[in-house]
């Protein structure tokens, strides 16, 4: 769950790297946050940044009142673990050029949230682990 927490803190500090650069950056004398599209892809990744903060929050919580958390810990890691690439993916996609460029921090981020995907198991890894844990 620490590495949960981790890719949230990550996928938070994206989102916020991206809202600021699309209220910052100008295209034919406009924001390009005033763009609906633009604006759909942040929503998408508060959507699933919410989410991960959720799942991840629920797991602590159960392993700190000694409850049963295994379903719950693989949940946050399949869902975590896809949604922080998802952030990333949208991010370049807000950022344009940019955002692939080495000088700039999401590039980093992205290395990160691909590294977390295949450290913690694999979505798919987890998946079958949590219908385990249903009786499937």
């Amino acid at each position: 769950m620490l590495k949960c927490a981790e890719m949230l803190g990550g996928a938070q500090q994206v989102l916020d790297m991206t809202v600021t650069y699309v209220k910052e950056r100008v295209q034919f004398d406009h924001p390009i946050g005033s763009l609906q599209a633009i604006q759909h892809h942040c929503a998408n990744m508060m959507i699933d940044l919410e989410g991960m903060r959720y799942i991840t929050y629920l797991a602590a919580w159960k392993a700190s009142e000694n409850l049963p958390f295994s379903k719950e810990a693989a949940m946050a890691k399949a869902w975590s673990s896809e949604a922080y690439r998802r952030i990333c993916d949208l991010a370049h996609q807000c950022h344009g050029a940019i955002g692939f460029c080495e000088d700039h921090d999401l590039p980093l981020y992205s290395k990160r949230a691909k590294t977390f995907e295949f450290a913690l198991g694999g979505a798919q890894y987890q998946r079958r682990f949590v219908a385990k844990e249903i009786g499937l």
